[in-house]
């Protein structure tokens, strides 16, 4: 299939326009079809995407405007492929587990158009491309917050959005000021990503290009001290809200490290280590501390999102082939366990319209098979070996121990105290007496909810005891970026780290 990108990104896009005339009662299974076929579409690029070839594959280029360098570019490689998987996965999945009944077509629609523009922000090869999905992605996720939300919905969504897209501005200047460069250096203009990786800067610009690039990503992670706006909103979203923005929006800022600033700013990167490890840790002990104080299941599990994403940081910012390919399988781990775990405070939630823990207690006697289903993510949650947790957790970890190992012994004793906010929650919620009458009557997870939550469950266990399907992809473009940023650094100090943190790969 010649164009499968192109089809990946815009099938939702039209499928949601088409979706204004189908009829409210057939929507639902209109908006699962829909997703499906995407999901299948991913699953066959996965089928004939070469494992073996590191290089951007499936490539589509067409001028947009010419005279700028502008053009509609993708492609993927090792380290999207899977982020794309996933995000056509968790989309069916949420869908399939969905709940909510009021406004319900307008909601799947929305639903579509998101699932559009996180595909393309994947995809995208070339920078104004990349930005335009970016920026879209949060139109329909501010929508998803403002109309489904809960009572704080307005200010949720205001705050997310302002964060975000004020980030994003610094970002595009950041974007601007380097094709200026690319057409100084070359007497053209582009946008291209390829192109751009040619470049060869000094390190001031790298310097000043890396902050610039920074506040739109850390933002989006979100990283500490730009989290704030992250509770609000899983507090006040709906359940797929919550669902997808842990899963796969929060994934976008992590993935646009990895894609621009590794390979751009190298030695940036390199100066950088050790403060964006400093600021990782930060956020690892600090949101688990915050975690341990909450009392809405929601956002501990919130909170947790940004201690993961910490850790995914600190791998990302090894700079070496277990740590990047660590946080990338972490990614992936983290956005189907945290999914899960908002899908199952959403399916308490829409039993008893509460997520307070002092509401509950004793629910394992009255639902068995939600509080095992609840106990396997938790404890994926926490990296317990043989979980998908584990794997990512542990790989970002052996990465940045050849950087610092004193920050990474820290890293994982604070990871081993965080899990203490996520135990707490499950024996509060489910063990001891129940106090409350109202819970004795409470039904088991069935139909719909079983549908969308086994999958899941398979997943954490399979991939928990084989990550290689994702790992040797994703590995061997990892070695390429690596080798890329070794041949780029200018600094004699850069192309030591590098090579000195590397102990797979050629960089040595």
């Amino acid at each position: 299939m010649e164009h499968i990108l192109s089809i990946l990104i815009f099938f939702p896009a039209v499928a949601a326009l088409m979706a204004f005339i189908v009829d409210k009662d057939s929507i639902r299974v209109y908006g699962i079809t829909v997703a499906a076929i995407e999901f299948v579409l991913s699953a066959y690029m996965w089928y004939m995407f070469d494992g073996n070839n590191a290089g951007m594959q499936f490539t589509e280029f067409m001028p947009i405007i010419a005279q700028y360098g502008i053009s509609y570019n993708v492609g993927i490689d090792g380290i999207s492929l899977f982020l794309i998987i996933m995000t056509t996965f968790m989309t069916m999945i949420s869908l399939i587990g969905l709940t909510e009944k009021r406004d319900l077509k307008n909601l799947i629609i929305t639903v579509l158009f998101l699932e559009m523009t996180m595909v393309g922000v994947f995809v995208a090869l070339d920078a104004m491309i990349f930005y335009v999905f970016w920026e879209l992605s949060l139109v329909p996720m501010l929508y998803i917050v403002g109309a489904w939300g809960g009572n704080l919905r307005i200010y949720a969504s205001i705050k997310f959005f302002l964060y975000t897209f004020l980030g994003s501005l610094v970002m595009l200047v950041g974007m601007l000021y380097l094709a200026y460069v690319y057409s100084q250096t070359t007497g053209a203009w582009s946008f291209n990503l390829m192109d751009w990786n040619m470049l060869i800067l000094p390190f001031d610009m790298q310097m000043w290009l890396f902050i610039a690039f920074f506040a739109g990503f850390a933002i989006k992670v979100p990283m500490v001290p730009f989290h704030t706006w992250l509770p609000y909103a899983h507090g006040q979203a709906p359940t797929i809200g919550s669902v997808i923005l842990a899963a796969v929006l929060l994934k976008m800022g992590t993935y646009g490290f990895i894609r621009f600033s590794l390979p751009l700013f190298p030695d940036a990167s390199v100066a950088m280590m050790i403060p964006m490890g400093v600021l990782a840790l930060i956020a690892i002990i600090y949101t688990a501390m915050v975690a341990y104080a909450q009392e809405d299941m929601k956002q501990v599990i919130a909170y947790s999102s940004v201690s993961h994403m910490g850790v995914i940081i600190l791998g990302i910012f090894a700079l070496n082939v277990e740590g990047i390919g660590g946080s990338l399988f972490l990614m992936i781990s983290h956005g189907i366990v945290s999914g899960a775990l908002f899908m199952l405070v959403g399916v308490i939630y829409d039993r008893r319209h509460t997520k307070m823990m002092s509401e509950f207690g004793g629910l394992a006697a009255v639902m068995p098979m939600y509080a095992v289903v609840f106990g396997i993510m938790l404890m994926a949650s926490v990296g317990l070996p043989l979980t998908i947790g584990f794997v990512g957790e542990f790989l970002s970890l052996l990465g940045f121990f050849a950087v610092s190992p004193i920050l990474t012994v820290a890293a994982g004793m604070t990871i081993i105290l965080g899990a203490v906010y996520m135990l707490v929650l499950y024996k509060k919620t489910f063990f001891g007496p129940i106090t409350n009458p109202i819970n004795k009557k409470l039904e088991d997870i069935k139909g719909r909810e079983v549908a969308a939550l086994v999958p899941l469950v398979m997943l954490v266990v399979y991939l928990g005891v084989y990550p290689k399907p994702i790992l040797d992809p994703v590995n061997n473009s990892v070695k390429q970026l690596v080798q890329v940023m070794h041949i780029k650094a200018i600094t004699p100090e850069a192309k030591e780290k590098i090579a000195s943190v590397n102990t797979i790969g050629e960089a040595k």
